[in-house]
């Protein structure tokens, strides 16, 4: 019998350690908030006009939202890593296009919304802007980017306005 019973445990003992440390540490409710941009995307313009397409998958044990954006306009595209920082305790983004620009981005979800904002700059002119996305989704399973630069607190111009609509 007790041979059986060490046998038992040198046996399963591996799988309950191995168990243990597959943990899932980006499985949390937190590291979800942004899935409703996961899938395989068509992006219009608020004219209807094709702006390109987005794919937005899970990598790294669930831990990045990777974006690899391709625009209708020839030659240009970008991709992002997003992730929910357990440190700060927001949601970050870095976004890397074949232009050489990069744009680093934090926020949170609110409602229906992940709003992200760059760090405060100083553009040409000397006036402080910063850039604040807000990815909207919608009742019918779309999402709508809105990218907005916002100077001086309150002049804001629109950067990039899109609509997500899942490829069938």
């Amino acid at each position: 019998m007790k041979q059986l019973l060490l046998f038992l445990i040198l046996v399963f003992s591996p799988v309950y350690i191995n168990a243990q440390n597959n943990a899932c540490n980006c499985c949390t409710e937190k590291h979800t908030e942004f899935d409703f941009w996961i899938g395989n995307w068509e992006v219009t313009k608020p004219d209807g006009t094709p702006a390109g397409t987005n794919v937005i998958d899970k990598i790294q044990d669930n831990c990045i939202l990777r974006e690899n954006w391709t625009s209708a306009t020839k030659g240009y595209t970008g991709t992002s890593n997003n992730f929910y920082n357990t440190t700060t305790k927001q949601w970050e983004q870095l976004w890397i296009d074949n232009q050489g620009q990069s744009l680093h981005l934090k926020g949170n979800r609110v409602g229906n919304q992940m709003i992200l904002k760059s760090d405060v700059a100083t553009n040409k002119a000397g006036q402080p802007y910063y850039h604040r996305v807000t990815w909207t989704a919608n009742d019918d399973g779309t999402v709508r980017q809105l990218w907005e630069t916002i100077t001086n607190d309150n002049s804001v111009t629109v950067a990039f306005d899109g609509l997500y609509k899942k490829v069938k």
